[in-house]
């Protein structure tokens, strides 16, 4: 199986950043990483994606984070990112990756990580 570790969320005033950082990780399994993403789910609201990077680093982001948000992988590492700048108050939400995964002798479906939470608050 393998596992989406989410980190860096936290509290941060407007206009403020945070680095979001996700680590995929299989137990003794390989596995080979196609799209990752992002997506946010802010209360009262439904999940709606945040950006996506394809296996070849072609991105898309939402029109209301264009410009302020950054997605980016290593794949070495196995790992995606999202810079978060010039925060608002309505980016408030848990924060999940999510990523295309085929495993060895396994099948491809996406991944989850836990959620992070992001406050913006003054």
């Amino acid at each position: 199986q393998v596992q989406l570790v989410g980190s860096g969320g936290g509290l941060v005033q407007p206009g403020g950043s945070l680095r979001l950082s996700c680590v995929a990780s299989g137990t003794g399994n390989i596995f080979t990483i196609y799209a990752m993403g992002w997506y946010r789910q802010a209360p009262g609201k439904q999940r709606e994606l945040v950006a996506t990077i394809s296996s070849d680093s072609t991105t898309n982001y939402a029109d209301s984070v264009k410009g302020r948000f950054t997605i980016s992988r290593d794949n070495a590492k196995n790992t995606v990112h999202l810079q978060m700048n010039s925060l608002r108050f309505d980016d408030t939400a848990v924060y999940y990756c999510n990523a295309d995964i085929w495993v060895l002798l396994g099948q491809r479906r996406d991944y989850w990580g836990q959620g992070t939470q992001v406050t913006v608050s003054s």
